[in-house]
Parts: C-alpha cells; structure tokens; sequence
C-alpha cells in the first residue's frame, strides 16, 4: 500500500470491519491521519473529461498527447500533464497490440532533400470486405512531409494501372526526384519499367527481405492498419473507396503528426516550401537540426538517397 488512495481505503476498511479508531488503524496501515481526512479541492472538470470522452472513442487508437493536440486547437488552455491526468483517470490508454520483432543492428542514415516531391514511396496493404472478399490498396506517400498522395483500393492493380495512378498524381503535383519501392511484380513489369523511361523518373528497389529500407510507407501503412483498416468493416470496394478517402483527407489535414512536431502533414509542407530548408537529414528533421553538406561533387538539389 503505497499510495494515499489505497491507505484511505485500507482505514476505512478497518474501521468498518474491525471497530478500531482513526488512530489504531492509521498507525497499522502507516499513513498520516491528515492525509486520510484530506479531501480534494481539484473541480470536476465535467465537460473537459466528457469532451475528451467524445475524442477518445471518435479516435480510439489516439493517444493522450495527440488528444491534446485536438483539444489545444479547440481552444482548451490545460496543459498536458493535466490532460494525461484526466486521460488515465477516465481509463482511456489505447490497447496495445502484438508487438513485432524488432530488427537488430546499425542503419545508415538516409538523406533527403527537404523539399515535396524529394522522394516517394509505394507499397501495398492488404484487407478484406465483410463477406471474406481480399482488396488491396497502393499506398502513395511523399516521404518528407508524409503527406498521403494516393491510397487506390482494388480487387486487383497491375502494373499499367500503377503507371496511370502514378501519371494522375504527377500532373496534379509535379515529378518526383525519386521513387522507392520493393521488388514487386506490379513494379518491376515492363509497364513500369517503359513508364519511368518515358517520365524520366529515377526509381529505386530495397534489398528483397529488407522493408525497413522502405520504411516511410511501412510506417504509414501500420497507421492505416490500426487506425482505419482494424477499426472499420468494408462491406463493397466503393464503400472501401469512400471510408479510405475520408481517412485519408482527415490523415492529411487534421490528424498532429508526431515525426512533424505535430503538425498535420499539409501544414508542415506549406512551411517548408515556405521557409525553404536546406537539404538536412529526415532523422532531424523534428528537432529542426542543420543537416550535414552535401557530399562533394553532388550538387544539394541532386542528393542521393542511400539505400537502407
């Protein structure tokens, strides 16, 4: 018993059960009679814990700090140590799932230019609709704001269509520097490859066996997994296609970031194209840390991307 909570209960206990004295039972148990008689001056806060109710079960794989967040911009002054205070009071910590293994050993670090379009990234993750039906989505990501680019559910995408998904995006955005993805059928086609001729879009394949090397969009897809894809069912693809498309608006727009300082990922692109960094390193780049130079003989608007 080390807590003023549980000693309060234990006195009370022996007081009730036993018959003894404030005193007898506060010497037994080892607590202060003043701490026992203590009663809380702290308000209710009734409507913040109600709203933060409402958050925590709209956006139940939130945590505290991203609750935060929210109520900050809704105009709540508490800090977060209050917020926590209330989020474990009110029972709300998020279920943990499996932990995955973990890979062992040293990564180099991979520099990118800190600008859009430096470097994308794809990738597909599976689901299925209600009746047991498989769907698959290919996830397009933009590796330095973290912005979505595309989330295209199908039963099937081949490598033509990826071609064509990939030519949308560019002309809504601009070519990318370079392309990362796996070594996949629908991206190592004939398609693709006649596709990144005609672009002129250089594009780089990780080591097979190796996603981390492609661990932006792994990153991404393991939100969507546990935000969107274990939360929802998907009962047609065009109601795979709208649940997605929302998700995705409220990913790029609304959800804080926490790699971004909490930005949502489209504001932190509209402060990088405004203030212009230089090239720095993505590991820095929520501490807001001066990347290293370019290597010599690479000009900064052509860096290399290492990879892994």
């Amino acid at each position: 018993m080390v807590g003023p909570a549980v000693k309060r209960d234990a006195v009370a206990h022996l007081q009730a059960a036993w018959g003894l004295s404030e005193r007898r039972a506060c010497s037994l148990v080892g607590a202060d009679r003043k701490m026992v008689r203590y009663r809380s001056c702290r308000p209710p806060d009734t409507e913040l814990r109600g709203r933060l109710r409402e958050l925590a079960n709209e956006r139940r794989r939130f945590g505290y700090r991203r609750l935060f967040i929210l109520l900050r911009r809704e105009g709540e002054p508490s800090g977060v140590n209050r917020i926590h205070r209330l989020y474990r009071e009110e029972g709300l910590s998020v279920r943990k799932r499996r932990a995955r293994r973990k890979a062992v050993g040293t990564r180099a670090p991979i520099l990118v230019e800190a600008k859009a379009n430096a470097r994308w990234s794809l990738d597909f993750v599976h689901d299925q609709f209600a009746n047991g039906r498989r769907f698959r989505i290919l996830n397009i990501v933009d590796d330095v704001t973290k912005e979505c680019l595309g989330a295209i559910p199908d039963t099937s995408i081949s490598g033509r269509r990826v071609a064509r998904e990939l030519t949308a995006i560019i002309e809504r955005r601009g070519a990318p520097g370079l392309i990362v993805s796996d070594n996949g059928t629908e991206f190592t086609c004939n398609a693709m490859l006649a596709w990144c001729r005609e672009m002129k879009v250089d594009w780089h394949f990780i080591a097979p066996g190796k996603p981390m090397q492609n661990g932006f969009v792994e990153s991404f897809n393991g939100r969507m997994r546990d935000e969107l894809l274990n939360e929802r069912l998907f009962f047609s693809l065009d109601d795979a296609r709208r649940q997605i498309s929302v998700w995705i608006a409220d990913y790029n727009h609304q959800r804080p970031h926490s790699w971004l300082g909490y930005l949502t990922p489209v504001a932190f692109a509209a402060n990088l194209s405004a203030t212009a960094d230089p090239l720095r390193n993505p590991d820095q780049l929520r501490r807001s840390a001066v990347a290293p130079p370019a290597p010599i003989g690479a000009k900064s608007a052509e860096a290399l991307i290492a990879a892994g």
